[in-house]
């Protein structure tokens, strides 16, 4: 017997009263008001702060998993991924913040778990308080879930220290945990599955063990996923109910695409000081996917400063969502204007597969493939095919004017973007032949009602080939990326060896001025002598 406890609304067990999980089935002990966001124990009938009734104010996830349980209709064994998360500050916010301003976070904190779990393909099973816990693998299971619930863990850890920015509380953090396993999973009417088991107590047990930011996973997790992040040693520690100790890991930051996919084999650095760019650049690209808009971001720095930087970030947040995004990158080329339309020609091959010493009927084939998988209409293929050759290099005459072959290559992305939201990468746009800025500003404007996501890398002399790039276009945003503060650049510097001397640290810091990349070459430089 346990003294004062708190008895479990699913089971009848006995718990201790501090306990967010029953110790016998893992059902939640506690609930969330939600009308002043003050924590509740789920079989109290009100609010002990507020007065409101409880039954209906639990949060709905809380309320779903404790009271509105499906039947049970078979119970199956699953190789699952548990993700915990747990905010860490709230307890005392909620003490000294108006309750309607503890609600209005509270709920901002559960639409960013949902969306961000969403996102990577998880199934929230339920919210205890301010601790949510989700799942991978049931009901449907994927080859990376694993390696997509460290992502997600990742992006949550990154998106609550935003939030809490946002709404001026700069100590609130999010904990987290994943476990990788076996688990009972019960599929119900719906075919939502509730996990039960080891995993699960698991999963909660390395979550309170991390510190404010950070995220843990077990030793099954970390082989998972070690291809794609990258991990801390974060020590062996005794885990409640464990006969043996378990040696933990701190996921620090996703270095590929899903699987291990373009991982750099040499010195990578920590990505520092541009949090709030890609923030802004992830945020946009949802709405144009959610609204099926076009939108085009500019983003415009100086040599070095870090602009393909952040959209190897983007592109690596892309590929772990859970569902397709087709990407498509080209670069202008910086020995004359005369090759035009060079980044949009390396877009098409891309999507086709055609390598560029490739024999022309083999090009043409996989050409007609691709029309074929992205154009349902059979006149609109036949109509393609000459005027996407032509950009190509397969046909020496062009089918069409120009007006005609815009209108054909927008009419490809269109086609391609009605099946999965599609990013457009131009790098270094300040080399460029007008012909090819002429036709990103036409299919912004033409394309409007379609997802698509353009982004243009450029360096500051871009301006003087078109000052007025996206005036007065609603569907524009501008970013320019300054140098690196002296912080961010001694944390990259420190992320790339830890080990310099102070004069060394210095030197470098001095040298670059602020330039990401100048800082990474001189330290690869010294190291290679």
């Amino acid at each position: 017997m346990l003294g004062k406890a708190a008895m479990c609304p699913n089971c009848g067990a006995e718990n201790r009263l501090q306990g967010k999980f029953c110790l016998e089935c893992g059902a939640p002990l506690v609930g969330v008001c939600s009308n002043c966001g003050s924590p509740a124990p789920v079989h109290a009938k009100f609010c002990d702060e507020c007065g409101t009734p409880l039954h209906t104010s639990l949060s709905p996830s809380v309320s779903d998993a404790t009271h509105a349980r499906d039947p049970v209709f078979a119970t199956e064994r699953r190789h699952v991924s548990v993700l915990f998360a747990d905010l860490v500050g709230f307890t005392r916010l909620s003490e000294s913040r108006d309750a309607e301003e503890v609600r209005e976070l509270l709920s901002g904190y559960f639409d960013t778990c949902r969306r961000l779990i969403s996102r990577y393909g998880g199934t929230i099973e339920k919210f205890i308080g301010d601790a949510v816990m989700a799942v991978w693998g049931t009901p449907a299971a994927q080859e990376d879930d694993a390696e997509r619930s460290v992502r997600a863990a990742l992006n949550l850890a990154e998106a609550v220290s935003s939030l809490a920015e946002d709404v001026g509380v700069p100590d609130l953090r999010v904990r987290a945990g994943v476990m990788t396993g076996e688990a009972a999973v019960t599929v119900g009417a719906e075919g939502q599955g509730m996990v039960a088991g080891d995993v699960v107590n698991t999963a909660s047990r390395i979550q309170s063990l991390a510190p404010p930011g950070a995220v843990y996973v077990v030793e099954a997790t970390r082989r998972a996923t070690d291809a794609a992040i990258v991990y801390e040693d974060a020590g062996i520690h005794e885990l409640k109910g464990k006969a043996e100790p378990a040696q933990l890991y701190r996921a620090v930051r996703v270095v590929s695409l899903r699987g291990g996919a373009l991982r750099s084999t040499g010195l990578e650095a920590p990505f520092v000081g541009r949090s709030r760019e890609l923030r802004l650049i992830k945020e946009l690209f949802h709405a144009s996917a959610e609204e099926r808009r076009a939108h085009l971001v500019s983003l415009v720095g100086i040599a070095g400063v870090g602009k393909s930087r952040l959209s190897w970030e983007f592109l690596k947040y892309v590929d772990g969502l859970a569902d397709t995004v087709w990407w498509h990158r080209g670069r202008s080329l910086s020995y004359g204007e005369g090759v035009a339309y060079w980044a949009l020609a390396e877009m098409v091959r891309m999507r086709a597969g055609i390598l560029d010493d490739e024999e022309p009927s083999s090009a043409r084939s996989k050409l007609r493939t691709t029309l074929l998988e992205h154009v349902p209409d059979p006149e609109e293929r036949v109509w393609l095919e000459p005027r996407l050759g032509h950009l190509i290099g397969l046909e020496e005459r062009a089918a069409s004017d120009r007006e005609g072959l815009f209108s054909a290559w927008r009419l490809l992305f269109e086609r391609i973007s009605d099946q999965h939201p599609t990013v457009l990468v131009f790098e270094d746009l300040q080399w460029a032949d007008a012909g090819l800025l002429d036709f990103i500003e036409y299919l912004l404007d033409w394309s409007r009602h379609h997802p698509l996501f353009i982004l243009t890398l450029a360096r500051p002399e871009f301006a003087e080939k078109r000052s007025d790039w996206g005036t007065g276009r609603r569907s524009f945003t501008s970013l320019y990326l300054e140098p690196l503060s002296s912080p961010a650049m001694g944390e990259l510097l420190i992320g790339l060896v830890p080990g310099l001397t102070p004069g060394l640290h210095q030197d470098i810091m001095h040298r670059a001025e602020g330039i990401p990349l100048y800082a990474v070459e001189t330290v690869r430089m010294l190291i290679d002598r």
